[in-house]
């Protein structure tokens, strides 16, 4: 017999694969964006059920709060052309659906997995907190994974940096040190001239 948390998981599974889906397939770049937060709402109800509350408050406040909202601006106030945007579409559709395919091999592997049943079906005590047991397995089972993440996100932070602030011949730009050094002089210059008086009559012609 169903009970009401199957139903509750059918749901929510199939609001996130309808938004899903309208993140792909949809034509308005703003409208995708809107179906991903649809998505990551989803998600992290579905998180909540898996008695995983920090990772769904986390995925609410990181993704949804801060990500999301940046992306949507940047996607706002940029002029996307659509028609470049769909140019080679179909000649990568193959790439695409091998690496879908795959994913989703995957992810049934894992589903099929004995081990991964038991935990989903596994009862906490009320005393139970998912938080410090996600930060104990972190920082003991897969503490070296955890730095070489971290890691990686440091090159990717320095090498945006990088490239933000390499050198460009048709930038503008100012040298602070320059310009503590400018005097008076250099900014505003004098020039003398004789003054012109202007007649009535020239005036009139």
């Amino acid at each position: 017999m169903m009970q009401f948390t199957d139903i509750v998981f059918f749901v929510l599974a199939t609001i996130l694969l309808y938004a899903g889906l309208r993140v792909i397939t949809t034509r308005n770049p703003v409208h995708a964006a809107l179906h991903l937060v649809l998505a990551f709402f989803t998600a992290a109800g579905i998180w909540l059920m898996l008695e995983a509350e920090f990772l769904a408050i986390v995925l609410v406040l990181v993704y949804v709060g801060a990500v999301m909202v940046l992306f949507l601006f940047v996607v706002m106030m940029l002029d996307i052309n659509l028609d470049k945007l769909r140019e080679g579409f179909w000649s990568n559709l193959p790439v695409a659906v091998t690496v879908g395919v795959l994913m989703a091999g995957e992810m049934a592997m894992v589903l099929s997995n004995k081990y991964f049943m038991a935990a989903r079906v596994a009862a906490h005590p009320a005393e139970y907190s998912n938080t410090a047991e996600l930060g104990h397995v972190i920082y003991t089972d897969y503490l070296l994974v955890f730095e070489l993440a971290a890691v990686v996100l440091l090159v990717a932070i320095v090498a945006a940096i990088v490239l933000t602030l390499r050198d460009r011949g048709d930038s503008k730009k100012l040298d602070p040190s320059e310009q503590v050094l400018v005097k008076r002089n250099d900014r505003l210059r004098i020039v003398k001239m004789d003054a012109e008086v202007e007649t009535v009559q020239e005036a009139k012609e």
